[in-house]
């Protein structure tokens, strides 16, 4: 059996550990989201947590770890009488990216449903979670159907599985806690809103720590058993600590004052929804728990706002998760020691304020650490899209980035055809879920039966096979896979024109607004994107493909613009990246969008030709391809519209891209149609 790394030898990341202390004292907080950079042992720092939770008392032989002391009564392995108990450790369980629907919820034997009517089910990770952790390492990465079982069965606290008319019930309460690297992508607001508590992570800058946490992992490589033990006593400690305060955790009294700080806290930093008031009391319920009270402090609200609230803030997937301490301290500060309207008068009886003394920010180890580092936008002037960096003059003919303009709701743009990638909102593909489109023989294990082509299938062979009953006789090769119809994410490679004819501020900023907006439908659509420039003397991969729009954005903002137009230098890096990427993921089809005004005037001796045989290959390889026309002025010259021709592609002026332009004009369509049927 493998030695995890001891909790107690974390070196540093206070906030990290305090959050998933905070959950094991009280389950009820709601888990925890890490985002940090790789290698910061976020995932060493999770692991290690489940050797400190108390011990589960189960009932003896339910292999879905029902409570003696209140068995679930829809239980499939139920009814439990008097059947005994057992005590086990309480379970971490690892849901893996990859991992199927069948692996998460469990399975049904379909084959014995249709024809013996027995619900032979196996448990899946979500049973086998039930009343411990689970676990979701690089969590953003997860794919949308697994998102939907996990909110369901985190809202619900059950787990139901419904196969063809046979449905199966069970109890599912856990601890949720996922680590995720924000470089690779952000998570869909409905899963982080579920997480109770976040925490940022990054490596320490100190020689000193970083020496300390090389010196402990050797350490723990060449003698994970001898490192362990050495660490044994600080680890007993720490548990005692966690079953103590867990006792303490029902005589903590949460003071009106108090709820009044939580609620204004959450109303000051305008959150959506209710969730964030409830984790925020339990979160400060918790903190004084594990400091040894029996009564919240205005500290312990500031604490759990820290941990609570940066990531419910968040109104665009740019926007950087933090919180402006200073309006925190100033919300607190003015609703610090008052009652609510409803009791203006409580006379001297009644509760004062939260008092100074205590605090709940307690670390694990007993010193006091400091309040997790704000990286946000400040709460008074929020902003769609990243903020402008500045950026020096460059070399001649470069000019200094522009601000994009406002983003807006772009049109559908998707690549034409049935694919087979990944799940996603944006092109049609075949998946494992949408509509029924048709049947065929599963090739592998059965996912998703078609039942009126499995029974087609088998009635002709009845007789032959001696039916006597009423049941079916179903066998395996009449069994039939359903064939759905879905939408897929797609590689939308950006290719945007920075050249000196694009270079007019205003204009300039317009295209950028354009892209950023691109990028937010493809954040909501589930797509990988990357970002070629072209200008001056060449092009550039501005950003390889990746599931991070927020850093395509930032890289988009930081583009200074100037010089030539090496149209055809784009196109050709474009068709370079791609033929990697199909190498890569050869499953996942590619989006090209070309944002220029089609002007070429760099790469050679002859950049118009040498643009269109670059475009040319793109269509010889059948990539989708939209050219965003940015062309301007009263005289046009159609340029755009001749490189999508050579694309194989489409051509879309930046007002035709808009959503709502597109919606009006079918709507004057629709209204001039109908004035000329009354004429």
């Amino acid at each position: 059996m493998s030695t995890r790394y001891p909790f107690t030898a974390v070196v540093g990341m206070d906030d990290l550990r305090l959050a998933l202390l905070l959950n094991a004292v009280s389950p009820a907080v709601g888990g925890v989201l890490v985002r940090g950079e790789k290698g910061t042992a976020k995932s060493t720092a999770v692991r290690a947590l489940a050797e400190l939770l108390p011990e589960v008392a189960v009932v003896a032989g339910c292999r879905f770890s029902c409570d003696p002391a209140s068995p679930d009564p829809a239980c499939p392995d139920g009814p439990h009488g008097d059947g005994g108990s057992d005590a086990r450790p309480a379970r971490m369980v690892e849901l893996p990216v990859g991992a199927s629907e069948d692996r998460l919820v469990g399975s049904l034997d379909i084959e014995r449903a249709l024809a013996d009517g027995v619900k032979a089910f196996e448990p899946g990770l979500l049973a086998d979670a039930h009343r411990g952790i689970l676990y979701v390492d690089e969590v953003n990465l997860l794919h949308d159907h697994l998102i939907d079982v996990l909110l369901d069965a985190a809202a619900m606290g059950r787990s139901h599985v419904e196969r063809e008319g046979v449905s199966v019930r069970h109890a599912a309460r856990f601890l949720l806690v996922g680590t995720m690297n924000p470089e690779e992508g952000e998570l869909r607001p409905q899963l982080l809103d579920r997480f109770g508590l976040t925490v940022e992570v990054a490596a320490s800058r100190v020689p000193e720590e970083r020496v300390e946490v090389v010196r402990r992992r050797l350490a723990f490589e060449d003698d994970p058993a001898g490192f362990a033990a050495r660490w044994a006593g600080e680890e007993t400690a720490l548990r005692e600590r966690i079953v103590t305060a867990r006792e303490l955790l029902p005589r903590v009294v949460l003071g009106d004052a108090v709820l009044l700080q939580i609620a204004a806290t959450c109303a000051a930093f305008e959150v959506d929804g209710m969730r964030a008031d409830i984790v925020m009391a339990r979160t400060a319920t918790a903190l004084a728990a594990w400091a040894g009270r029996e009564e919240v402090t205005s500290e312990d609200v500031r604490q759990a706002a820290l941990l609570a609230l940066p990531h419910r803030r968040r109104r665009s997937p740019f926007d950087a998760p933090g919180l402006d301490e200073d309006k925190l301290d100033e919300t607190l500060e003015r609703f610090k020691g008052e009652e609510p309207d409803d009791d203006p008068d409580p006379g001297p009886d009644g509760p004062g304020d939260g008092g100074p003394g205590g605090g709940g920010g307690v670390p694990p180890q007993g010193g006091e650490g400091p309040a997790p580092e704000s990286d946000g936008v400040p709460e008074e002037a929020p902003a769609p899209a990243p903020a402008q960096a500045p950026a020096p003059q460059g070399a001649a003919g470069e000019r200094a980035a522009v601000k994009a303009a406002e983003p807006f709701r772009t049109k559908m743009l998707s690549v034409p055809g049935l694919g087979d990638g990944a799940a996603g909102r944006r092109s049609r593909a075949r998946t494992e879920h949408g509509r029924t489109t048709g049947s065929t023989r599963p090739r592998g294990a059965l996912t998703k039966l078609h039942l009126s082509a499995t029974v087609r299938a088998a009635a002709p062979h009845q007789r032959a096979r001696g039916r006597s009953g009423a049941g079916l006789v179903v066998r395996r090769d009449d069994l039939r896979q359903a064939v759905r119809e879905g939408r897929e994410g797609n590689l939308v490679l950006f290719v945007v024109d920075a050249s000196g004819s694009m270079a007019a501020r205003k204009r300039m900023g317009a295209v950028k607004g354009a892209v950023l907006s691109l990028l937010l439908d493809a954040y909501q659509r589930r797509d990988k994107v990357g970002l070629v420039t072209f200008r001056g003397r060449g092009a550039e991969l501005a950003l390889p493909p990746t599931s991070s729009v927020d850093a395509a954005a930032a890289r988009l903002e930081e583009l200074p613009t100037g010089g030539r137009t090496p149209l055809s230098a784009g196109l050709l890096k474009a068709h370079d990246v791609l033929r990697v990427e199909r190498l890569r993921d050869p499953s996942r089809r590619a989006l090209l969008v070309v944002v220029t005004d089609g002007r070429a005037t760099g790469g050679g001796p002859d950049p118009v030709g040498l643009a269109a045989r670059a475009a040319r290959l793109h269509a010889a390889d059948g990539t989708a391809a939209v050219v965003v026309d940015c062309e301007a002025g009263p005289v046009r010259l159609g340029l755009a519209g001749n490189l999508a021709r050579d694309l194989g592609g489409t051509a879309v002026t930046l007002d035709e891209l808009r959503a709502d332009a597109i919606a009006g004009l079918v709507r004057e369509a629709q209204v001039n149609r109908s004035v000329r049927r009354a004429a």
